[in-house]
């Protein structure tokens, strides 16, 4: 049964073509990994097929009385609201429902008989609808949501906007689970979640029975929780069979038989023109060279994709700095409440460390605690001498209305146009991408722009949180190859062990010193 029917889709932004006549179907209990490279669309097609964006073209088609749920990356919780308003809010049909009965309810007392017997009979539904969803224990449901994704530690009284990105992600997918739907959406749902959530979340999915469609490019969690692979790619989206390692044996295959049937053509092609120019002026040759010229005008001429920009990111240096990069005495980190026990540590020159851990126990605030950006609740960190600083935070913030360029030209205002545009290019952003507004790019590409910036800076130590969120396969790659070339120092908060394997130099588990209940 077709839970969903996409027809000759067709979308793009201004001049840039996003998708060109693309037709999709999903099947009941279908597990698909949607994939593709940062900006081919894999964000912008969840918003077309759940009505927050319009196609340009196409017929989007969703079975009668479907359910979705979609976990959004860019999801905005408003200030004010709690972690159990937001986990509630799964329910809002249920509410409107028993509002809907209140309101029947003051009604009549001055309905007429046969409104009466209308207004009963409405009444009986929603009582059973309310019934059948369990709408007496909703508290008991959130409760129990709560505290299996370890939101109960938190406090359910806590504001949203207070998060952390994990934190985040674990609210949004408790309010998932809440709404049971029909099919689950899930844009990059293992970003900025720790290994015990994400080896929940595997388990979760493995045992759903439902349809989903899963945006990731973390290709040990697709392997283990897809089995079909639709690859957008080149304004196409392909069906592969399989999980990612499966769909990337055939996508090589066709691939190289696709360039061999093209160096064979235009070989072919080569001889026919070859042969046009030297015998179309002779007399007793000229049919014979009109008939090439005729299969030449007749052939279906196979093209090649255009190699994607492929980025290169290599990190200027500074000077050599002292032996210490910093030092911590006693240091007790936190915003209104400790959040560790008094750290003593250290990091000398050349060190390559990882800070791993569960979401919310301090891993971003210890490196803001050193760069000074956050008061310590006690303690002291002491830097080291000749430090040139690099550092990339989680997140871009949303509110900014700069193209690329101009994001650029402003962290570098002596480069020339050449030398931005250059800079963006190298880090694999095309004119189209260089030219756009930075907040309607995806989250890899605006990692990208930050990514530029950290490596036009010249730096010794990099302080670098959750680099790889958002980055597709290639970009990952290359991050870690420049990372490991890099002579400086590296502070790196990282989920994701096959990226800092053969890198950090040494791996700190931030458990050991949270003050946190895990």
């Amino acid at each position: 049964m077709s839970i969903l029917n996409v027809e000759n889709l067709t979308h793009g932004f201004g001049d840039r073509a996003i998708f060109d006549n693309v037709s999709f179907r999903l099947l009941k209990g279908e597990h698909i990994g949607l994939i593709g490279a940062n900006g081919e669309g894999k964000s912008t097609f969840m918003n077309i097929i759940t009505g927050k964006l319009m196609p340009d073209e196409g017929k989007i088609e969703w079975a009668k009385n479907v359910r979705v749920g979609y976990l959004d990356q860019h999801t905005v919780l408003e200030k004010g609201m709690s972690i159990e308003d937001v986990l509630k809010s799964a329910f809002d049909f249920l509410f409107e429902w028993e509002a809907r009965m209140n309101e029947i309810c003051d009604k009549m007392g001055d309905a007429s008989e046969k409104e009466l017997e209308d207004y009963m009979e409405e009444l009986g539904t929603i009582q059973e609808l309310l019934d059948q969803h369990d709408f007496y224990m909703i508290d008991a449901k959130v409760e129990e949501v709560a505290r299996a994704l370890g939101l109960m530690d938190l406090g359910l009284d806590k504001d949203v906007t207070e998060l952390s990105g994990g934190q985040r992600t674990k609210v949004l997918l408790a309010k998932l689970l809440l709404q049971k739907p029909d099919i689950l959406l899930l844009d990059e749902p293992t970003n900025y979640l720790d290994k015990e959530h994400i080896d929940w979340l595997k388990r979760y999915l493995n045992e759903y029975e439902n349809a989903f469609i899963l945006i990731s490019h973390d290709i040990s969690f697709l392997n283990s929780v897809v089995n079909l692979i639709y690859h957008m790619d080149n304004k196409e989206l392909n069906r592969y069979v399989g999980d990612y390692d499966k769909f990337l044996e055939v996508y090589e295959m066709k691939k190289a038989q696709l360039e061999a049937a093209y160096n064979k053509q235009q070989k072919e092609i080569a001889d026919l023109k070859d042969f046009v120019a030297r015998n179309k002026a002779r007399v007793a040759t000229r049919n014979m060279a009109m008939s090439r010229q005729k299969k030449l005008d007749k052939m279906d001429v196979i093209e090649l994709a255009a190699e994607k920009p492929k980025p290169e990111f290599n990190f200027k240096e500074a000077r050599t700095p002292g032996r210490y990069i910093f030092e911590t005495k006693d240091l007790v980190i936190g915003y209104d409440e400790p959040l560790s026990k008094p750290l003593n540590i250290s990091m000398e020159r050349g060190q390559k460390i990882v800070i791993t851990g569960a979401n919310g126990i301090g891993k971003t605030t210890l490196l803001k605690s050193i760069l000074g950006l956050i008061k310590p609740i006690s303690g002291s960190v002491t830097l080291g001498d000749y430090l040139s600083i690099g550092y990339f935070e989680q997140e871009m913030d949303q509110s900014i209305t700069t193209t690329c360029i101009e994001e650029i030209w402003n962290e570098f205002p002596g480069f020339s146009q050449y030398e931005v545009r250059s800079a963006l290019a190298k880090c694999g952003l095309t004119t189209k991408h260089i030219e756009s507004l930075v907040k309607v790019l995806s989250g890899g590409e605006q990692a990208k722009v930050r990514l530029c910036k950290l490596i036009n800076r010249e730096s010794n130590i990099l302080l670098l949180d959750e680099p790889t969120n958002h980055l597709d396969v290639d970009a990952k790659a290359e991050l870690k190859r420049a990372l490991q070339a890099y002579k400086g120092s590296i502070l790196m908060v990282c989920h994701e062990p096959e990226f800092y394997e053969g890198l950090a130099t040494e791996v700190w588990d931030a458990g050991k010193w949270t003050t946190k209940v895990l």
